[in-house]
């Protein structure tokens, strides 16, 4: 639920959350329901170098009800601390202080804002996230059955780097987290995007959250919506189909009878979906599909590698 709103802010939306961004907007009495929820997380989980552990109890693995229970148990302590923390890094709105000196009352409406939003923008695409999530953690799983954690790690860049015994990735701020003999949860995230995240305190119990890989939800999200070409739009997926062969933006453009603008503005879209890779040669900047991309044109969203 957090990360949907980091989706929000993204400068350039992800292809596989069309379905998701069109249904919500398609529906005034859903985004309405949302409208109390989008504001308390875009105060409380801002996009910056910290937002509150209490907000991802991991008791919510085990369904949103038993995530708002451990929520509503937060202790004082920890709701002073965490949010005085991120009073460092954020201002916070005045509606933020009752709830920072533990006010029950407080802490129920902030609980009821939250199933409200979680209602309108997540529990609508449960089968779609659950089941593109349930492919990523099996794949997973296989590759720690076949070969460990070595496999498991190499498998998962370039989100991670491996060099035993030390786990790299890239993260917004500069931190080491010292498991001390602790084990580390790894937690698939349909919502998740781009990188890793952890929990702030390393006090805490360690957990990795990391984004599934965009094949698994590129094989629900055009299930969902009845193709490639539904999902994307005409001339996106006429974009892909031209890279069939590398080309420039320029080229592109020709091919398509699109002007250099809107080819570059396709080929960004496209290339953070994980369906293209861009890179300079020259002048000129080339454009290439990668392993996923060919996948999808050839009709099949299996393992490419």
């Amino acid at each position: 639920m957090i990360f949907t709103r980091f989706r929000f802010r993204d400068r350039v939306r992800p292809l596989t959350f069309r379905p998701w961004f069109e249904e919500l907007h398609a529906d005034p009495a859903r985004t309405a329901r949302m409208r109390g929820g989008a504001r308390l997380l875009d105060s409380l989980v801002p996009t910056g170098p910290f937002f509150p552990d209490f907000l991802t109890p991991p008791e919510g693995l085990l369904g949103i009800e038993r995530g708002l229970a451990a929520l509503l148990g937060t202790s004082r302590r920890r709701l002073a601390a965490e949010l005085r923390r991120l009073a460092r890094h954020h201002n916070l709105p005045g509606w933020v202080r009752p709830l920072a000196e533990g006010d029950l009352g407080a802490l129920k409406e902030l609980v009821a804002t939250l199933r409200d939003y979680h209602e309108a923008a997540v529990a609508p695409f449960h089968v779609l996230i659950t089941a593109a999530v349930a492919i990523d953690r099996a794949s997973r799983a296989r590759s720690m059955l076949s070969g460990g954690v070595d496999r498991l790690f190499t498998e998962m860049g370039p989100l991670v780097r491996w060099t035993p015994p030390v786990l790299q990735t890239d993260y917004i701020v500069d931190k080491d987290l010292v498991l001390g003999g602790r084990g580390l949860r790894l937690v698939p995230s349909y919502f998740c995007q781009r990188a890793p995240v952890t929990l702030a305190d390393p006090e805490l119990p360690p957990v990795l959250i990391y984004p599934i890989e965009q094949r698994h939800r590129w094989r629900q999200a055009a299930a969902r919506r009845g193709g490639l070409g539904a999902l994307m739009g005409t001339n996106r997926s006429a974009v892909l189909h031209a890279l069939d062969r590398s080309a420039t933006t320029t080229q592109l453009a020709r091919m398509l009878r699109i002007s250099p603008a809107a080819a570059s503005r396709h080929t960004t879209v496209l290339r953070e979906a994980g369906l293209i890779e861009t890179r300079r040669d020259g002048t000129a900047v080339l454009h290439t599909l990668t392993p996923l991309g060919t996948a999808l044109l050839e009709g099949s969203t299996s393992d490419p590698r």
